[in-house]
């Protein structure tokens, strides 16, 4: 049966008809329909399940604050579930199901759960798992688990495209209603570079559905002339099916923009997600009608009385013939009398204001429209549909008066400002008894660092509901961004806008008044998860007298919705029920997304090949052309070795070592980090990051560093340079670039915030290139005249040189143990010294060589590696680095962890060298065993390898491991068991293989 009206629907294209499916059924729309709306005309009022009890649930909403009406939308790769249908514009060839219930909509056996109801109250789940009887857990746990969720997650891979977008504005107004048009007429005319974004495909808002008019035309007349202003107006982009999904600190915020989800065969990307920064930010973004609590609220036919109106309006879509409006304000009287103009019965209006309304009551009057003034619903009568309401008095306990039949029931219980963007980045509110809303406290903003305000309310999002007020209001916020943002304010014409006034809302949070338990346990404040208004005063008995705690305890605002029609119910309430003010109950945290936004649009193109791109330092393409053979080290290919022909890899870096050791060998040392650290403080704050000193730290020095976690275990090193005063250059491993880097900022912006430190991760800003081995000075001379001798350049020195004719910086530090400078060039000019140091290199055998060949060499010397002698639970004490902490400093990140009394503990594995018997090479992570058994039955082990490799130095297998007491037990003889069950023993000797004395790398 279709409920299409043959007049009305502002917003369709009727000459277009559109054809999609519905759980299988195959039903008919047109174009400019919302599924919602192609639903409703269909008369499909059943839609879904609710998520405890799988209650019948309906279309309650017509925009983002719906919390019913979600379905899976589309198959395979372009399926996603929990989709609002009144958010969804209908295309051609719709596919979509309904959700949370089996084995059908019409037939759920879940539905049994609201015969238990009793038996399921608010925090349920709670009690049910503090104390669980063994027998019990094991038949309920599974159902409660197995239940959990809704909707049905996406099995095949997502065959769309999306991205980010990067902008920037002087002001960006949030909402394209008429608050939000004549906010941005305002900053742009002001000379402001403005973004206005709308998240439906339609300017205008709500006013050309409510009516007025403007300098003395219709509303709707307005809104075109002022969208075709703004179109001519260079310095503003207007963008529809744009979401302001968050507002951040210092002027930063998120845009989600569906591109594409209304004509899925189109080109290009569905979703974009806008990374903005704004000078100034104004939240034009509206209201959302508050539903009314009464038995049976959440029967399909019940849905909020702007909503209904919508529908009429914008898509000729009736409800029902019958429609009973319940109110406590005038707005629901527009519903009432579009209704009735459009020939549809409206049995009667209940208000539950003793004194009545205003004039849109006496408009109604005139046309014939019953109205029941200090009158309540006792209850709704219907199952998957509305057949009839129960009348009662407000002030009383729910006797009834009169029943009247009825298949729809619009329901108004005030407006909310959307003032969720405002309080996203700090933004207070205040209540307004007058207006019985929260709104924003124009007097204690959102600020940034310097104070100063950068978001500011508009129109009915600053709590003016009357055309009028609203758009002196968004005049008014507009002119003061561009202002703020450097613009000088232009005095324009303020357009006059005339509606009805109207009479005081009285707040009505329970109707009626004085309902006993069997009316509240029937009145719903959250539709999804099923709170209702007796769950609330149950929670408020039991000690969670804390909004945020109810709320937990109760589950109420934590569906999809995140309770935009239930949380201010739910907390007067809350608050009626502990004999407290509304204000003192206060709200909820508003944490963004406004409204969900997918997954994929938050990954953007980090898929596939672009998931993690593989980062290549500017040396890459010589490597790949010289056989290198590349391994994995986090999102870089380093080379591993570079083979001959018919070479083998270990023969290649066997090679490598050899030729470094005794003569010139080349490393691509670019993905080791680089992180610039600069500031008044910056030597105060790496002396808290790094356990050794580095504020004393000479300009032209280095030094070697170690970085713990608070927990006192070692989590990366490196050698830190000084540039200046107030300069650092702070190398970190290749893996650790990044992470360290977020370190840094971490306890910058949340500990020591008021520090003058700047941090940059400058990794990928350079190339850098270590010259090894005994010919490393020679081949430098051959291409520099500056001085680079052991007395001008000395060992943990570096200094600016020009070499082969490219500015560059060189360090004499060595990982290695042989001479060695690593040389950092702008990263363009990586190649062009790579190549220079080949040519000049080649009378000296120069060898490029890999990261394999770099460990053992680096072993051979006995300098650790970070993750391999580590494991985030090493401290720098196991491994003999007792002379890089500290003496004199107070403190460090982890040095009071590295006190406690099983970090002092003297059995403690300590690092050692390990040399096999037999001259073999030690497995890595083999483990020494010992005598006896642990409780497992298993041997005891004292110990474990963590590097080994054949050194092809000294001619034989070394290695380096963990041991108990292992520097007290030098020459001590352990045994290493094989796979095979063969045994390798291996004698304890000091770690450093290689030149103990460092006479070579000081050459």
């Amino acid at each position: 049966m279709s409920t299409r009206l043959a007049n009305g629907g502002r917003l369709l294209n009727r000459g277009k008809p559109l054809e999609f499916t519905f759980n299988g059924k195959h039903l008919r729309g047109v174009e400019g329909d919302t599924l919602a709306s192609a639903l409703l005309a269909n008369d499909q009022m059943l839609v879904g399940r609710s998520f405890k009890y799988h209650r019948p649930r309906g279309i309650v909403a017509s925009g983002g604050e719906e919390p019913n009406a979600l379905v899976g939308l589309g198959e395979n790769g372009r399926f996603e579930p929990n989709q609002r249908v009144t958010t969804t514009e209908l295309f051609d060839g719709l596919t979509c199901a309904s959700q949370n219930h089996w084995p059908s909509l019409e037939f759920d056996v879940g539905a049994v759960n609201a015969k238990l109801s009793r038996f399921l109250p608010a925090g349920f789940y709670y009690k049910m798992f503090i104390h669980p009887r063994p027998f019990w857990k094991h038949i309920y746990e599974p159902i409660i688990r197995q239940s959990a969720g809704l909707g049905k997650a996406p099995r095949d891979r997502d065959q769309d495209s999306y991205e980010h977008f990067y902008a920037f504005y002087d002001v960006v107004v949030i909402g394209g209603g008429v608050a939000g048009l004549q906010a941005a007429r305002a900053a742009g005319a002001a000379g402001a570079k403005v973004l206005l974004m709308e998240q439906t495909p339609h300017w205008g808002g709500r006013a050309p559905v409510d009516g007025g008019t403007v300098d003395g035309q219709p509303v709707d007349k307005f809104v075109d002339e002022i969208v075709s202003e703004l179109e001519t107006m260079a310095n503003v982009t207007l963008r529809t099916r744009m979401m302001g999904a968050g507002v951040y600190d210092h002027g930063y915020m998120l845009g989600y923009e569906r591109l594409n989800d209304h004509r899925p065969d189109a080109a290009g990307p569905r979703h974009r997600l806008w990374r903005i920064r704004a000078a100034q930010i104004v939240t034009a973004t509206g209201a959302i009608e508050r539903p009314l609590s009464f038995a049976g609220n959440d029967i399909p036919g019940v849905m909020l009385a702007s909503a209904v109106r919508d529908y009429v309006v914008n898509y000729g879509v009736s409800i029902g013939d019958r429609t009973v409006i319940v109110t406590n304000n005038d707005d629901a009287y527009r519903t009432a009398i579009t209704l009735k103009k459009q020939g549809l019965e409206v049995p009667v209006i209940l208000d539950a204001r003793a004194s009545g309304g205003g004039a849109l009551a006496d408009e109604a009057r005139a046309l014939g429209i019953r109205i029941e003034n200090g009158k309540a619903i006792a209850k709704v009568k219907g199952g998957k549909r509305v057949e009839g309401v129960a009348i009662c008095l407000q002030a009383g306990e729910g006797a009834v008066l009169e029943e009247v039949k009825c298949d729809a029931i619009a329901m108004s219980g005030g407006w909310s400002p959307v003032v969720h963007l405002w309080s996203h980045c700090g933004g207070k509110l205040l209540w307004d008894d007058e207006k019985a809303m929260f709104r924003p406290d124009v007097d204690n903003p959102p600020t940034g660092a310097d104070g100063a305000r950068f978001v500011l309310p508009a129109g009915a999002a600053d709590g003016e509901m009357h055309l009028p007020r609203v758009l002196e209001n968004a005049n008014a916020a507009g002119r003061a961004a561009a202002q703020a943002a450097g613009h000088a304010s232009k005095p324009g014409t303020l357009p006059v806008g005339e509606t009805q006034d109207e009479a005081p809302i009285t707040p009505v949070w329970m109707m009626p008044q004085g309902a006993g338990i069997k009316l509240r346990m029937k009145a719903w404040l959250d539709y999804q998860n099923d709170v209702k208004v007796s769950d609330v005063q149950l929670a408020a008995r039991e000690g969670f007298e804390s909004v945020e705690h109810a709320k937990r305890y109760t589950t109420l605002g934590m569906a999809t919705d995140q309770g935009k029609l239930s949380n201010i119910n739910g907390l007067a309430i809350l608050s009626d029920t502990l004999g407290q003010a509304i204000p003192q109950t206060g709200t909820t945290t508003f944490r963004p997304p406004y409204t969900p936004i997918s997954l994929a649009s938050i990954a953007g193109p980090a898929r596939d090949a672009t998931f993690q791109p593989l980062r290549r330092t500017p040396m890459h393409g010589w490597h790949e052309a010289n056989g290198a053979y590349f391994e994995p080290v986090g999102a870089w290919r380093r080379p591993y070795c570079f083979q001959k022909a018919g070479e083998s890899i270990t023969d290649a870096v066997q090679r490598e070592v050899k030729a470094t050791r005794d003569s010139l060998g080349l490393l691509d040392a670019s993905t080791l980090g680089k992180i610039i650290v600069k500031g008044p403080d910056a030597g105060r704050f790496l002396d808290m990051l790094y356990t050794n000193m580095m504020s004393n730290l000479k300009p032209g020095r280095c030094r070697y560093g170690l970085m713990c976690n608070e927990n006192g275990f070692l989590m990366d090193d490196g050698v830190v340079a000084r540039l200046d005063d107030d300069t650092f250059l702070c190398h970190t491993t290749t893996g650790g670039a990044d992470s360290i880097h977020a370190h840094m900022e971490e306890w910058l912006q949340t500990e020591w915030w008021d520090w003058k430190v700047y941090t940059a991760n400058v990794t990928e800003q350079y190339a850098q290139i270590a010259v090894v081995g005994p010919k490393a000075r020679k081949v430098l001379e051959k291409l520099t005249d500056d001085d680079v001798s052991a007395d001008a350049l000395s060992f943990m020195g570096w200094k600016d040189i020009t070499l082969a004719g490219i500015t560059a910086r060189a360090y004499r530090i060595s990982f290695s143990g042989e001479l060695s400078y690593e040389v950092a060039v702008p990263a363009s000019q990586g190649r062009a010294l790579w190549d220079a140091l080949l040519a000049a290199g080649k009378e000296f055998g120069v060898t490029p060589y890999g990261t394999e060949a770099l460990h053992i060499m680096r072993a051979e010397k006995g300098f650790i590696m970070i993750g391999d002698e580590t494991d985030g639970t090493v401290i720098p004490q196991d491994l003999g680095l007792d002379w890089a902490i500290s003496k004199k400093k107070e403190d460090y990140l982890g040095k009071r962890a590295q006190e406690r009394s099983h970090m002092t503990d003297p059995t403690r594995w300590k690092l050692v060298g390990l040399q096999t018997l037999d001259g073999s090479t030690l497995p890595d992570g083999a483990y020494a065993t010992a005598d006896g058994t642990n409780a497992n039955g298993q041997r005891n082990v004292q110990g474990r390898v963590t590097s080994s490799y054949h050194s092809p130095t000294l001619g034989r297998g070394i290695a380096m491991g963990l041991v108990l007491n292992g520097p007290a037990r030098m020459g001590d003889v352990l045994d290493f068991p094989k796979v095979d069950g063969t045994v390798i023993k291996a004698k304890i000797v000091d770690p450093i293989f290689y030149d103990k004395d460092g006479e070579k790398q000081n050459v």
